[in-house]
């Protein structure tokens, strides 16, 4: 199942939600006027948009998310790979690292992650 597509404003919405969760609407929508500076019917219309596609559930105004924070960010990763280096991890890997300085932890993290994948 593919997951659905989360928006920039969506994804903050989320990343209040995630931490939050389950929380009833109105305590979001304070939430989302103290971080997010929207006004009620902003988080109101975000909340109903994210249940249409799947994304979050209302329920007797008690709110919680249907897409965890990591399948949302693989399938942003996902469609920047396909989008921006046509599907090619490597590529992808090779710009971040031309701009993006890696600590010895940070290339270790990275190996032992290629070692699982091999191991499986």
């Amino acid at each position: 199942m593919e997951t659905a597509k989360v928006f920039e404003s969506e994804y903050r919405f989320c990343l209040i939600l995630w931490e939050h969760e389950p929380i009833k609407s109105t305590e979001l929508v304070r939430l989302c006027q103290q971080q997010l500076g929207w006004k009620s019917t902003t988080t109101y219309t975000v909340i109903k948009r994210l249940s249409e596609r799947g994304v979050v559930k209302n329920e007797r105004t008690v709110v919680t998310s249907l897409v965890s924070k990591d399948a949302v960010q693989a399938a942003e990763i996902d469609e920047l790979v396909e989008k921006k280096f046509d599907g090619s991890l490597p590529a992808f890997l090779a710009a971040f690292t031309r701009r993006q300085k890696l600590s010895q932890a940070d290339v270790d993290a990275m190996q032992r992650m290629i070692d699982r994948y091999r191991e499986s």
